[in-house]
Parts: C-alpha cells; structure tokens; sequence
C-alpha cells in the first residue's frame, strides 16, 4: 500500500503540472542541488535508530541463552595458531581470520548487524585443528569449507581438500604439526563444487594419483593415491560454472563480499565460512566414481560406505558413512544453516524434496547407530539423540519450503507474493542450526516456485515488459518531477521504509544514472537493509550495492582466486564446441552456412560442427563428406580456435579446404573475453 500510496501522490503532482502546461502556463523545473537539501552524501553511514530497534529485536526472537552451536564450534580444539593469516608465495594475503579479529572488542552485536549473523560470525571465527572423534580430525576455519583427515592404519584418508592450494597446504600442515606426518592414502570429494575440491593440489601431485583406469581395489593396492568422488562429478565439475560463469563470477562480487572489508559496517560471515579464499585453484581428474549407495571401500583400514545424494545441494553428491567410527560424513546436505535451492550468484535451481528426501534416507540407513555427524561447512553435532534431531530439522526446512511454496502456488499467488508469505513453522524457525544465515525462505521459495512453474506468473502484462531503463523512463515521466519523488523517499527513509526507498530510487537510477540524489539515497537504503540483513549474502549484496552506488562500478578491482587452467583443460570436446557457440557474434554470423570437420588426435574424436546461420551445432562421432573445411589438432588446441589465436602454435593444426571460413568464424568468437573477468552493472543500467 505503501508504494501505491507514493505513487499516486508523485502521480498527483505531475497531473498538476500537465494542467498547468494544458492552460498555456508555462512550467519550468528548478534545478536545485537534492544532494545538499536531503543531507546526502557518499559516506558510509552508522545503522539508523530504526534499524537499531529492529536488530535489538531479534534478542527477545531467540534464545542467546542456548550457546549449544558455539560449544559445538569450539569442542575439541587441538591447536590454533594465535593470529591466521594465509599468504601466496608472493606475499598476498588468501585468507584471513585476523581481519575478524574485531568480534573480540564486542560483548553483543553492534546496531549495525543482526545479532543472529553476529552470533554466526562468532562461531566461523573459531578456527584450528578440532578432534571430532578419535581418528577424526578438522581443520576449520582455513578457508570457507574444512578439511577433514581420518586416521587409517598407515596414513590419511583427506575429505574435501578446500578452495586454494595455499590454504590445504597450512591445513596439512597443522595436522602434522600435531598429529604427526603421515601420508595421504587416499581423497574423498563430497561434491563438484570447486571450493570442495579446488586445494587439491597442496595435497597430493598428479603424479601420485593411482591409475583410473584400474578397479579401485587395485589403485588402493598399487600405494598411489586414489581420488574417489561421486559418479558425474567431472561433468558436473568442470560445466556447472563455465556457460555462465562470467556472469556468475561478477555477481559472486556481491554474494560473497568480496567488494567489502571485514567490519561491523562490512562483511561478516555468510553462514557457511567467513567467505572463499583467493589463492590457486587446481584440479586433478578422479581415479574412481561411487555410482550407487551402499558401495563399500575399505580404505587403509578403514570402512568407508557411500550414499548417492544426487540433485540436492549439488548435481553430483554423497555422504559417507565410518561405521568403525558410528560417524556420518554428510558432506554438504547438512551445514548447520538454512542453505541455498538456489544461489544467489546464479546456478541451476535445487530439488528441496530430494535434498529432505536423501536426509531422512540417511536416517534410516544409518540414524540408529551415528553418535556423530560432521560435514564440509561449520562444526560437527554429538550424541545420537542430538544427530537424528539435527538431520530431521534440517530435512524439515528444505521440505517444508518446498510443500508450502507448492501450496500457495496452486492457491494462485505469485513468486514475489510467496516469498513475503513464507514463514517457518516457529519450532523450526527458532533452532539455531536451520536459521537463515545463508539461504532464505524468501529466496528459496522463489527456487521452487521458479522449479515448477518457470519466471511467468500467468499475468500478461508481463510476458514481455519493457526492458529496466525504458521502463524506468516511462515511470519518471509518469511521476512528473525526480526531485519531489526523492523528497518524498527521504520521508519514507526517515520512517524507515528501506526497501520502498531502495525499490523507487533505483527506477531514478535506472532512468538517469547521474542523478546523485538517487544514487546516494539508493545507498543509503540499501545499507539499512544489509545491517539488518541476517544472511550473510543478503548483507553482502546490499552493502556491496550500496558501495557501487556511491563509488561506481568496482569489478575491475576486486581480489579473486586465480587457477592454473587445469579445470579448463579438463573440458570436453563437446563442451569447447558448446562454448564457442556462446561466444559467437551471431548477428554477424546470421547470414552463414557452413560445415567443418574436427579430427582431435589425442582422445581419438571427431566432430561435425555447422554454423547455420550462425548457430553453432555439434555433432558427435561423426564427419562430413561434403565438409567446407577440416582441422586436425589436439582437443586442447581447440582453445587457441577459440581466443583466434591458432598461429602462436600453428604446428599443432592441420586445415584442408577453405580456411577463409575458419577464420571468419575465429575473428566473431569475440562475444566475450576468455581470461578477462566480466565488469558489467549490477545496481544501474
């Protein structure tokens, strides 16, 4: 009501304005600087009063009382060295818990953040070696997930071997410090996320992988290192983020915070760590894929049974069960938060009844027996009583979403709708380890809804609407004059109407980008929101908005983890065609029909691949009679065709027939930057 209300007094004031001009007046608009009249300014500003009552609130929601998740954090600590900070060879930092050393100057949480997330922040601040049980140990804290190391007769079994090789290598060395130096017998990858698996390199080298194409009894035999992942991984690993991984790597700029500073005005933890490390990414293809739940390997003494959990919070997942130590590895299908259906960076939507669906599996197989579960994200949970309750209010969550979401859907309302309708059932809303520090119910229901139903919302109106910028246009000239638009914002901004504020003064964004007054505004609203914020992405992507707003558009600034190109290099064929395609000038290339041939020497394929016109279709094992061109060449020369660069290495290529057409196809694969990071706007046109 809110909004309309606004709208139709802004409306009021431009009819007067047309009845003036209708009359023959002649009404002209007074500049006036809204900047020095609102009292606006590019500072970063404090939490508001508002705010601040808002956020004390949340003391009389949950009981700060029960400090069972901190005891759980911090139970079994070994070692920690006093200050950590992880640094490359050259010196930069990749990873930081000293830059959180401020949660020790607070007795409660600031006005400037929810103290649910404070009380988050405070728990991924405890890091170190942790014994979970005897034989089972953690290095927490290290990066956004842990490394887990299980005692085997002889050496470690590693689980999930982080983000950066900078970071893996501190873990392992703080195991040996304590534990003693022992080898690596074998990796287990609980899923294809990268910063499950990205630190595998300062653990073990290519050359000690056992041989993949041996049965796994026979690589455990050889004493090479197996690397043991859950069946699609490599697929799913090397193509979940490329298609769209420019665009999900700018938007990860505001999910994990990485345009923010560590402060109660900045970044805080995001539910699941204190954010992604920054060093080297690598990779190392897996010898061995569990394909079905129940598989048995028995590790350097070790039982290990796997469950498939395919579609929950990856495409290619599983926990592991150590019955010799009644411990429940359950990889990232727990994490002692709400998490996410669907990421804010942008990925594939995730099944909530699947997710809940392998949780209660997970009960029944092995609920009776586990006196403990740990996982790749936060701390681990004791006590069978403890574990079974743990797993079913977390099965709850991800169910109840999804059935409710189902319910008001066929009741007829829309996404936007459910997602301000949405509430926990209370008993599930108030437990610590299901609160929403990463994920929302707000913007999970929207994943189921976006699951089942698709973006339209069956209103015609908005099957096609206007693009952002045109439609912001029309509203401004609707609205008559900006400056009594944002005078009347600064009002509701003072009533502490943030959203409304943030919602109308990014259309005068998006009308006019050098308007200031919005601008500012649009921060300053947007700010309010993050302090209140309880999701750690949530609070990260206003502030992070907030910040552009004022400075401008800081892509080309921010510190990311870099890789050595071995993900890349796994690609397929396929997926290097597929690629192409997405970077193809296709208007340029509309009036184009051709076929060319591709003979790869290496893997011993062949495609045929026909530009009509200008889509990019690929056909797998087979050639063309009749093809315009054909080239030879190793698959990861297919690379160079793609940055139009095959003459640096011109002796890896062999091209029959007209070589014009390779060429004008290489010249318009320049829709986007193979090694830049993609810049574009977020908060403004």
């Amino acid at each position: 009501m809110k909004r309309y209300l606004s709208l139709i007094l802004a409306g009021t004031f431009a009819l007067s304005l047309l009845a003036g001009c209708a009359s023959g007046e002649t009404t002209e608009v007074e500049e006036v600087d809204m900047k020095a009249e609102l009292g606006l300014t590019a500072d970063q500003k404090e939490a508001t009063e508002i705010t601040a009552e808002i956020n004390s609130a949340v003391y009389d929601l949950l009981d700060f009382a029960d400090t069972s998740e901190y005891e759980n954090a911090t139970r079994g600590l070994i070692d920690a060295p006093e200050a950590l900070e992880i640094c490359d060879d050259e010196g930069n930092v990749v990873w930081s818990q000293k830059a959180y050393s401020f949660l020790d100057d607070y007795e409660e949480a600031p006005a400037s953040v929810n103290p649910s997330l404070w009380e988050n922040t405070r728990n991924n601040h405890a890091y170190g070696l942790f014994e979970v049980t005897e034989g089972i140990y953690q290095v927490r804290g290290y990066d956004m997930a842990n490394l887990t190391v299980v005692a085997g007769d002889t050496g470690w079994i590693v689980f999930d071997p982080l983000m950066s090789v900078e970071c893996s290598q501190a873990a392992m060395e703080l195991v040996t410090k304590n534990l003693g130096e022992r080898p690596v017998k074998a990796v287990i990858i609980s899923h294809s996320h990268v910063d499950h698996f990205g630190g595998i390199g300062g653990i073990i080298s290519a050359e000690e992988m056992a041989d993949s194409s041996l049965p796994i009894d026979q690589q455990l035999a050889s004493g090479k290192i197996p690397v043991i992942v859950p069946e699609g991984f490599e697929e799913h690993a090397v193509s979940e983020n490329v298609y769209a991984g420019k665009a999900m790597g700018r938007r990860a700029n505001y999910q994990y915070g990485v345009l923010l500073e560590p402060g109660v005005l900045g970044k805080l933890a995001m539910g699941i760590g204190l954010g992604q490390s920054t060093g080297l990414v690598t990779y190392l293809s897996p010898t061995h894929e569990v394909t079905e739940t129940g598989e048995t390997i028995v590790i350097d003494g070790v039982e290990f049974q796997f469950q498939m959990t395919p579609g929950t919070e990856a495409p290619a997942e599983m926990n592991t069960w150590l019955p010799s130590y009644k411990a429940l590895w359950v990889a990232e299908n727990c994490t002692g938060t709400l998490h996410n259906l669907y990421t804010l960076r942008g990925a594939q939507v995730r099944d909530g009844a699947a997710w809940a669906k392998y949780i209660t599996e997970a009960i029944t197989l092995y609920g009776g027996e586990a006196e403990v579960t740990f996982q790749s994200h936060n701390w681990p949970h004791w006590g069978n009583d403890t574990v079974v309750e743990y797993m079913t209010n977390t099965a709850a969550v991800y169910k109840f979403i999804n059935d409710q979401t189902l319910t008001y859907i066929n009741q007829g309302y829309t996404s936007d709708e459910i997602s301000n309708m949405i509430q926990l059932p209370d008993e599930l809303a108030k437990v610590w380890y299901t609160r929403q520090y990463y994920g929302t119910v707000a913007h999970n229901s929207k994943a189921v809804y976006q699951k089942f139903m698709g973006w339209y919302d069956a209103n015609p109106v908005n099957l096609n609407p206007l693009e952002p910028t045109e439609s912001a246009k029309k509203w401004v000239e609707y609205l008559g004059d900006s400056n009594e638009v944002l005078r009347m914002a600064k009002a509701d901004f003072e009533a502490g109407e943030y959203q409304w504020v943030a919602e109308i003064t990014n259309v005068l964004v998006y009308a006019d980008p050098t308007n200031e007054a919005a601008r500012l505004l649009c921060a300053d609203a947007l700010e309010q929101l993050g302090y209140q914020a309880e999701s750690g992405p949530w609070r990260n992507a206003y502030l992070g908005a907030a910040r552009e707003l004022r400075e401008g558009n800081l892509a080309s600034s921010v510190e990311q983890a870099s890789n050595d190109g071995s993900i890349q290099r796994e690609m397929t064929a396929s997926m290097l065609f597929d690629y192409m395609g997405i970077f193809l000038d296709k208007a340029a290339m509309a009036d184009q029909s051709f076929v060319m041939n591709f003979t790869l020497t290496d893997v011993q394929e062949q495609y045929m691949v026909r530009i009509k016109n200008g889509v990019v279709l690929v056909y797998d094992n087979t050639l063309s009679d009749q093809a315009d061109v054909s080239v030879t060449c190793p698959k990861n020369a297919l690379f160079l065709i793609l940055q139009n660069n095959i003459d640096s290495n011109p002796e890896a290529f062999q091209v029959e027939g007209n070589v014009e057409l390779l060429n004008l196809f290489m010249e318009n694969l320049n829709q986007l930057s193979l090694t830049s990071p993609a810049d574009f706007n977020i908060v403004e046109p």
